[in-house]
């Protein structure tokens, strides 16, 4: 026992590591009371089992609870196979997400990364279980340094500068705030007794007021990524140095350079190498052994084998369940990334499209594979979220004007067949790692049958209509809020979405509003080519006209001239 203290001691206080996270966790607590979950449901259970005064969808049982948590399979990469989600603490969870080098904006890359890992601390949350959610911020590297230079700027002012604008992104892009996220700078405490530990255990040396880790120490070097050895990439992030006693060790310590920020240490003044920052933040905040570990598969060599072999070196008990990676953001098929110069950053994006189309674009291919940026795919996301949210605004309209209190306790069967088939496929596609394509596509069914009971005449007779609308929007509703759809409010959504239609087809609403009322008089006057030529005109740009009974309006749509562009035609 005492071999065991001495080789994994608390980098915090425990008391001080346990009030931090029990805050944090519970802090946020009230997130789980607003998602619950949604059972398969039949006609004498319907709306109890899913209407709540605020949408939300409510479980009956622990039970029930408890058997949706052991449903959850995670693709672990370690061992590269699908895993059942199995946590060390039941009905807890320790959760560790590589956070951005703070240097410049963040690109849509991060939002990937960032996204996916959202989408799975809610589905977490979702499933009952109580989360610490760590996300750290390197606010000490070369690249922070070199760019600090550039501008004549203190690096950590410049970091803290833009770990403030990545908030200001992750709250756009509707992610949740981490339980904790620490920073490297304020932890360099840790990060020495993490070296000290690695040191006195030998699996580390010092040359001058360097402090390397030494790979031969470490015979399971590789085994996350099946890489040899000398597939270490010298020069990236792994210092070239001849003094090293095998060139894929690297540095713990770096010492101080002329004009780089540096903390006083054993070894002399200095600074963290990159790596270390993450096993010591992780270990001071989830302890040495936690649930998952996550990040880009860039981080998977050297990153992330490098923190396995120094935490390990650290504490022989040092384990990570689940090692999950999400894949990359490509641009004809090469990866989106700030040294190759062909990223565009979340602020560019969102300048021309909404930042939740921007989210369900990330979410429209499987999180482990890679996705191909394009226009036409932000169009199409953004086509998708409004008809969804337009779907969703009508059947509201529809029931704020009925007497929801009057409504009799049950649905009809072609109702309840939707919703449990849509149920079944959710939470099947959910529960075998994350595909959220398939989940968004089973939105599909219901969405439509939403539309026919609001717009066809056979809809609208149907037996028991609102009892149906009311069950379906909030069943689609509470979907939604897990997957970190959800609005604040429909018709605002829609306004934004509109708004920045019209921005990427450079018109002015007055300026539609205009081509409608020339196209009608044009129609009037029996000047079919000139309205055909009008109505074209606008598809092209990305507003289609909508022909109704109660007039003409206006809708986004994707560009015809991009359609066209795509398709080849």
């Amino acid at each position: 026992m005492a071999s065991l203290l001495k080789y994994c001691k608390p980098l915090l206080p425990l008391g001080l590591r346990r009030g931090f996270a029990s805050k944090s966790i519970h802090s946020k607590i009230n997130f789980h009371s607003r998602f619950r979950f949604f059972l398969p449901i039949s006609c004498c259970n319907a709306r109890h089992s899913l209407a709540t005064s605020s949408g939300e969808i409510s479980r009956d049982s622990k039970k029930d609870n408890d058997l949706l948590m052991k449903e959850l399979r995670l693709f672990n990469t370690m061992t590269k196979r699908n895993e059942l989600f199995k946590p060390k603490v039941e009905g807890k969870v320790g959760m560790y997400v590589c956070g951005i080098t703070a240097y410049d904006l963040s690109h849509i890359g991060h939002a990937r990364v960032y996204v996916a890992f959202d989408v799975l601390y809610r589905y977490l949350k979702y499933l009952g279980y109580e989360i610490n959610y760590v996300r750290n911020f390197t606010d000490v590297d070369d690249k922070i340094i070199i760019r600090a230079n550039e501008l004549r700027e203190d690096p950590i002012k410049l970091s803290r500068r833009y770990c403030d604008e990545f908030h200001l992104d992750m709250t756009s892009l509707n992610c949740l705030p981490p339980s904790v996220e620490p920073r490297v700078s304020e932890h360099i405490s840790q990060i020495i007794g993490m070296i000290e530990q690695i040191l006195e255990n030998g699996s580390a040396y010092t040359i001058g007021g360097d402090v390397y880790f030494s790979v031969d120490k470490f015979p399971e070097y590789g085994q996350l990524s099946g890489r040899r050895l000398e597939d270490n990439r010298a020069g990236e992030r792994v210092a070239v140095d001849s003094r090293k006693k095998n060139p894929a060790d690297f540095a713990l310590w770096k010492s101080a350079k002329e004009g780089e920020p540096f903390w006083e240490s054993p070894w002399g003044p200095g600074r963290p190498g990159w790596h270390i920052e993450c096993s010591a933040m992780s270990a001071t905040y989830l302890g040495y052994s936690f649930d998952i570990h996550g990040g880009g598969m860039d981080l998977i060599f050297p990153h992330h084998e490098n923190e396995i072999a120094q935490s390990c070196a650290a504490c022989h008990q040092s384990n990570v369940s689940y090692w999950i990676h999400n894949g990359f953001v490509t641009i004809d098929s090469e990866k989106m990334s700030k040294s190759l110069g062909n990223f565009f950053t979340i602020r560019q994006v969102i300048e021309l499209y909404h930042p939740l189309a921007l989210r369900l674009f990330l979410m429209g291919t499987h999180y482990r594979s890679p996705i191909n940026y394009s226009d036409m795919q932000l169009e199409s996301a953004s086509d998708r979220v409004f008809y969804i949210y337009q779907t969703l605004h009508d059947c509201e309209n529809v029931l704020i004007q009925h007497d929801l209190a009057g409504l009799k306790d049950s649905i009809p069967t072609e109702t309840i067949i939707c919703i449990n088939k849509f149920h079944d496929e959710y939470f099947t596609s959910m529960s075998d790692d994350l595909h959220t394509p398939v989940a968004l596509a089973a939105m599909s069914e219901p969405l439509k049958t939403i539309n026919d009971l609001l717009h066809t005449r056979k809809g609208k007779k149907q037996e028991l209509r609102i009892e149906s609308l009311v069950t379906l929007e909030k069943t689609i509703r509470s979907v939604l809020a897990i997957l970190g759809l959800l609005p604040d409010s429909y018709s605002e959504a829609l306004q934004q979405l509109r708004n920045y239609a019209l921005k990427r087809s450079k018109l002015t609403e007055d300026e539609v509003l205009q081509k409608m009322e020339e196209r009608n008089d044009a129609r009037k006057n029996k000047e079919y080519e000139k309205s055909d030529a009008i109505r074209k005109h606008l598809a092209a740009v990305g507003i289609t006209l909508m022909d109704s009974p109660e007039g003409t309006s206006w809708r986004p749509t994707i560009p015809l001239a991009l359609q066209e562009q795509f398709t080849g035609s």
